[in-house]
């Protein structure tokens, strides 16, 4: 027999509506709420309460750190959310919460590594469940390296989001809902080419809905974000592609290697950076500058080009004009 819904199942309802009502997804908050309602009702509390919160937060000692502080934030707002209708309704105290730890900085990859990173992806073993491994890998590689796209973006895509005539790509509604369209470089379209020719050849479903990165494995369905990520850390494992601390890329760090490389070419060749900037973040699917800029780290090779286009500008009016 189904259980009634506690005032916690009622008051999540509510919040998910309203939320989706203004736009948001709010999957990954649905998990978490989920799970929450799951968790009081087996260790026996019928709502939210401090007790009951501590008890939660305590099985979630094996969890990391920050995954701990955003699940604790997601219960937060949903208890104000809740407190608006419900003003006697438990809130938890968010300076009691885990400390947030700060995200280890991107290993930016340079240009001279993606050679070995292809290389890698032609070294792996293609089977009869992967016919297409090494070419799939590869194909997604270029991608995130010379387009930015979030590792969700990559995925997601199917057959019908290629137009390999134009060379473009369409990402549908992607972080915040927004769709666009990825024009490629000449390259990357080269790329794509060579992995479709390859993908017909098998019996992948060619369906204009069926997966660009095709598992057969998953029974002809598309890689998962997870699943792509194994695979992604054994071509940076083989690469030996690391950072100065010794730490591999992670799939998130190629669209900061995108974002500062697409800076670098701009001042080598003499263009304007700060007009260029509104272009770059419509590029990556960001609402503003400002999402942009959390991509733009300052980096040797990028402090090394604006000094030179600095000092080719103004390198006069530092020397009283003798240069």
């Amino acid at each position: 027999m189904n259980q009634p819904p506690t005032p916690l199942d009622l008051a999540i309802e509510r919040y998910l509506l309203h939320w989706r009502a203004l736009g948001r997804r709010y999957f990954t908050e649905e998990q978490t709420l989920r799970s929450v309602s799951r968790f009081l009702n087996e260790h026996g509390f019928s709502d939210l309460t401090q007790p009951g919160f501590e008890t939660w937060c305590q099985a979630l000692s094996s969890v990391r750190g920050i995954t701990q502080r955003n699940r604790q934030l997601i219960v937060c707002k949903l208890c104000h959310f809740r407190q608006r209708t419900e003003p006697d309704c438990f809130v938890p105290d968010r300076s009691r919460f885990r400390r947030n730890s700060p995200h280890d900085p991107p290993v930016i990859v340079a240009g001279t590594d993606i050679g070995r990173m292809l290389d890698a992806c032609d070294r792996l073993r293609a089977t009869w469940q992967s016919p297409l491994r090494p070419a799939l890998c590869r194909v997604a590689m270029v991608l995130l390296y010379s387009a930015g796209l979030r590792r969700g973006e990559l995925v997601r895509l199917t057959l019908a989001d290629v137009n390999e005539v134009q060379g473009v790509l369409r990402i549908r509604e992607s972080k915040c809902h927004k769709s666009r369209y990825v024009p490629l470089s000449e390259d990357a379209c080269a790329e794509v080419r060579r992995y479709l020719r390859k993908r017909l050849q098998t019996q992948f479903d060619c369906a204009p809905d069926a997966p660009l990165l095709c598992n057969c494995v998953a029974g002809f369905h598309g890689y998962s974000g997870g699943g792509f990520q194994h695979l992604f850390a054994q071509v940076m494992r083989s690469a030996g592609i690391q950072g100065a601390d010794g730490r591999e890329p992670r799939v998130l760090d190629l669209r900061h290697s995108f974002a500062i490389g697409a800076l670098l070419r701009w001042y080598r060749e003499g263009a304007d950076v700060q007009a260029k900037l509104p272009k770059l973040s419509m590029y990556m699917g960001h609402v503003s500058i400002l999402s942009t800029a959390h991509y733009l780290r300052w980096t040797p090779a990028l402090a090394q080009a604006a000094s030179e286009r600095f000092e080719a500008g103004f390198g006069g009016l530092i020397d009283g004009g003798t240069s």
